[in-house]
């Protein structure tokens, strides 16, 4: 998914030039709300996007969080770049054609996961699979590439078979009634399942499923921060000191910083949730439009070798010439997102 809102990017705090400490997000009970974004265009789609937050830009190493749909449209995304991250591609309802510069070409369908390496640089379209409007919904999230990894070779991957597991109700819960809850592991591990997918830093991403009447004990990595995004259905959500937390609606987050060794989670009605977290990113990322890096400099670059149509970013094949134009730069330097200490 190609941004148009690169506002959004500037960051109005200046650059000082020094590292950033090791940051630890400190044990945490926020809602980070979603906002709606127009894409605008021939797509005339909207979307719910929830990360990054000015105080909470990544959680773990994802940097970004977008859901579009429910709505019935016809999605049409022309060839676009990326540099410094995975694009990861959750469909809940509806059919897309991912195309990319590798000349990658499938249909990604509800229950399979399409991951997108980016590296030093790749192009991609997505589309929806006929030329009538279609129910459409997914999730796109984006996981910032470390050092090691930001600078290599583009990847494409897509995996129809994910791990699966089942999480029962804590002792003492009267949810007898209820089927236990299940969590599909997206990517990376959790509670003793990994994914087959590729990732470069410790992460979890995972869907949730909470039947009607039910209640469920996800377990946490303490080290590893956390955050819970409502994707339909009602939730509450107990910490493992036995307090009540903030309740979300849909499209929210419920961010849970980290000193957490689990939460549980209730729903009345039933309720799809994902699970996303993973150890503190370490470096600031700048990100704009389409791309993650660690400086104004290196995004102009990326810009202007997408312009000029150099060779790094590849050619995706069945678009012609066609492809999304870059925004101008914006008129001040961009920096870096800082992370925020825990609020009085």
């Amino acid at each position: 998914m190609t941004r148009p809102d690169v506002h959004d990017d500037v960051c109005d705090e200046p650059d000082s030039g020094v590292a950033t400490p090791a940051f630890d997000p400190g044990r945490r009970a926020q809602v980070l709300p979603s906002r709606e974004v127009p894409l605008g265009g021939l797509r005339g789609m909207t979307v719910s996007r929830s990360l990054p937050q000015r105080d909470v830009p990544t959680i773990g190493a994802w940097c970004f969080l977008d859901r579009f749909g429910p709505q019935r449209t016809t999605m049409r995304v022309e060839p676009h770049p990326h540099i410094g991250l995975q694009t990861v591609t959750w469909p809940l309802t509806g059919e897309i054609r991912h195309r990319d510069s590798l000349s990658s070409d499938t249909v990604l369908r509800p229950g399979a996961l399409n991951l997108m390496t980016s590296g030093h640089g790749i192009s991609h379209s997505e589309y929806s699979v006929t030329d009538e409007p279609i129910d459409l919904d997914a999730l796109q999230l984006w996981v910032a590439l470390p050092e090691h990894a930001r600078h290599g070779h583009p990847g494409f991957e897509s995996h129809a078979s994910l791990p699966e597991v089942t999480l029962e109700a804590p002792e003492g819960t009267h949810s007898s009634q209820a089927a236990d809850a299940v969590a599909v592991v997206v990517m990376g591990t959790f509670a003793g399942a990994t994914s087959p997918a590729t990732t470069h830093t410790p992460i979890v991403g995972a869907e949730v499923h909470i039947p009607a009447g039910a209640t469920a004990r996800l377990p946490l990595d303490p080290a590893w921060e956390h955050g819970i995004a409502l994707i339909d259905g009602d939730t509450a959500v107990r910490g493992d000191d036995g307090v009540d937390l903030p309740g979300i609606a849909s499209g929210d987050i419920l961010y849970l910083g980290n000193r957490r060794n689990a939460v549980t989670v209730t729903s009345v009605s039933g309720a799809r949730l994902f699970l996303l977290g993973g150890e503190p990113f370490p470096d600031d990322v700048v990100m704009w439009w389409n791309f993650v890096g660690r400086s104004h400099d290196e995004i102009a670059e990326a810009r202007r070798a997408w312009e000029a149509r150099e060779p790094r970013f590849g050619h995706v094949v069945g678009h012609d010439d066609t492809r999304v134009p870059a925004p101008p730069m914006p008129e001040v330097r961009l920096t870096p997102r800082r992370r925020r200490p825990v609020p009085d």
